[in-house]
């Protein structure tokens, strides 16, 4: 939710040349709706069982960079998926950063309270060490433009020896997994 998953996500595809997919949109696109009408009509537990079944598909596939939603990692069947067959990316902005980049977007329904900011610290807390616990690589996103994010997730990479040393290309074995402490939409 603001950390710029999606946006870096589709960068370090690009630069790699895989497919990029981001598991909220591939639910929308799967409903037929949007999250916000998800959660009206199933709540959130509803929308975490779909999201939880498109994540087991999506880890499956290799070559791919995936962009989870920040709730994602809530689930510890999540977690494990994500942690066993891909390396995953942390994109970790602060409460206050994500609150400036999404206080206007009303298409995030866990922000939709008296005091957004306030839901964003206590997300924040909840997630970040759950976070932490999958993650293989954390990138403070801050001040960086995409560019810079995404060179640092290559960069990454490349020290970890999935890339060949300065290489854009395919890296060996599982997919990396992009992805952030919060929600894109929940």
């Amino acid at each position: 939710m603001g950390a710029g998953k999606t946006t870096v996500g589709r960068t370090v595809a690009r630069r790699l040349g895989y497919p990029f997919v981001d598991s909220d949109h591939e639910i929308e696109a799967r409903c037929g709706v949007r999250i916000p009408i998800i959660f009206e009509h199933e709540g959130e537990a509803g929308f975490r069982d779909r999201e939880a079944h498109v994540i087991d598909e999506l880890t499956q596939r290799k070559g791919i960079v995936l962009a989870t939603g920040g709730g994602a990692v809530l689930r510890q069947e999540n977690r494990n998926r994500l942690r066993a067959r891909g390396t995953v990316v942390y994109l970790r902005a602060s409460p206050h950063d994500l609150w400036l980049r999404t206080r206007h977007d009303r298409n995030r329904p866990l922000l939709q309270t008296e005091d957004p900011k306030g839901r964003l610290e206590a997300l924040y807390a909840e997630r970040d060490p759950l976070y932490r616990e999958v993650a293989d690589f954390i990138i403070e996103t801050g001040k960086p433009s995409v560019a810079q994010l995404a060179n640092m997730v290559l960069m990454q990479l490349e020290m970890a020896g999935w890339l060949a040393k300065g290489a854009s290309g395919t890296p060996p074995g599982d997919c990396p997994a992009q992805h952030d402490q919060s929600d894109d939409h929940a």
